[in-house]
């Protein structure tokens, strides 16, 4: 895997998307921090602000589908780095825990694209509902059930998290994709058996990377809640957080690499 030293640019002087940058999985983590350095410098954001840029960037016309899609190629690209560097990619299967919204809608997209890449995946919503709650992600959960390499699990209460944990410490990385915002106050089931899952397996040995922040850390403040996701390498989005920065975030998010998901300079401003 490769390490660049300035970021790649387009003949428009832009840093590709992820979708579009063709030699995304050939980098390293440092070369992945490398190619989204311009991400990184922006200013950083809290949860309230990246819930309205996301929701203006749609209306002005980025669909949200595309969102998620550049989203989850950006988690996969880390994974896959991740993996590697622990020379853990051919160990067993990417374990990769999603909640009914949109975070876990991301996870499915990486599930996708690191089954394309030869990996084994084992992919588990995270709720108690059937589907997931947002068309988007629901959309991209269906697309798993017609693809190889992929095998999805339902775990709506805490003995199916505690059936899906036999043996994690056999699988090569575990992400997650359960709650993407952060929450205040105590996890309920069957998240919170699956932050201790996670937690769990990086006890284990297991590296964990997360989705936008590790479950249950506050993305505006910091602030934790009981349990919390302890992880090795986290990859959000558009912007620096404000909470992954601060004294608390940061001692549970591990390296923090920004990527950039298509979200217009635009849509920053309310």
């Amino acid at each position: 895997m490769s390490t660049p030293d300035r970021p790649l640019r387009s003949s428009t002087g832009r840093v590709p998307l992820p979708a579009d940058d063709p030699t995304l999985f050939e980098l390293d983590l440092d070369g992945l921090a490398a190619r989204w350095a311009d991400a990184m410098a922006r200013p950083p954001m809290t949860a309230e602000e990246m819930t309205g840029a996301d929701a203006r960037a749609q209306r002005m016309g980025m669909a949200g589908i595309r969102l998620m899609e550049q989203a989850g190629i950006a988690v996969a690209a880390v994974a896959h780095a991740l993996a590697v560097a622990e020379e853990r990619w051919d160990v067993g299967p990417i374990l990769i825990l999603c909640g009914a919204g949109n975070n876990g809608g991301d996870g499915f997209v990486a599930a996708r694209h690191l089954a394309a890449r030869g990996a084994r995946v084992a992919v588990a919503l995270v709720a108690s509902g059937t589907r997931p709650g947002t068309p988007d992600a629901a959309r991209n959960w269906d697309r798993l059930g017609r693809l190889g390499g992929v095998e999805r699990v339902h775990a709506p209460v805490a003995r199916d998290v505690a059936t899906l944990g036999h043996g994690v410490e056999r699988a090569a990385i575990v992400v997650d994709a359960l709650l993407g915002t952060g929450v205040r106050g105590l996890l309920r089931e069957p998240v919170r058996s699956a932050v201790d899952l996670v937690n769990r397996a990086r006890a284990a040995g297991v590296p964990v990377l997360a989705v936008d922040c590790p479950t249950a850390v506050d993305l505006t403040s910091g602030e934790l809640s009981d349990p919390v996701v302890r992880a090795d390498v986290t990859v959000t989005f558009h912007r620096p957080k404000a909470g992954l920065l601060a004294r608390r975030g940061a001692a549970v998010a591990g390296r923090v690499l920004v990527a950039p998901i298509g979200i217009p300079a635009g849509a920053d401003r309310a």
